[in-house]
């Protein structure tokens, strides 16, 4: 499976910015899927996370309020819409798959995704 991250730019503090993340070669039903984020000189950090219906979601307690995690199976894709934007939330922002199979325990390790796509940059300015 290939997955193509999108919607990155660049915004003033409490702006918004919505990220897509497409699904191909196989359909996305079949996946657990996540958002984590890398800021320069920084380890990849957990976002949020969806199950593969979208009945369970989880966050990071730093996006809590403020970012969204959605999916739509039909279109194969993957939705971080992100509001308030902090200059903290700057980074590449990396979409994950995982395995239905696998489950959604522990979906904040970024080693428990099998798959990731490119990275998109948002970077909020002060």
């Amino acid at each position: 499976v290939q997955l193509q991250a999108s919607g990155g730019g660049l915004v003033q503090a409490g702006g918004s910015l919505r990220l897509s993340c497409v699904t191909s070669g196989r359909t996305s039903s079949l996946y657990n899927m996540g958002w984590f984020r890398q800021a320069p000189g920084q380890e990849r950090e957990f976002v949020s996370a969806i199950n593969w219906n979208g009945a369970l979601t989880y966050y990071v307690d730093s996006v809590k309020g403020r970012f969204t995690i959605s999916r739509d199976n039909g279109k194969n894709t993957l939705n971080l819409q992100m509001i308030t934007l902090k200059p903290e939330d700057t980074a590449v922002y990396y979409c994950a798959a995982r395995e239905k199979r696998r489950g959604f325990a522990n979906a904040d390790l970024a080693n428990n995704y099998d798959y990731w796509g490119q990275g998109t940059q948002v970077t909020v300015s002060s």
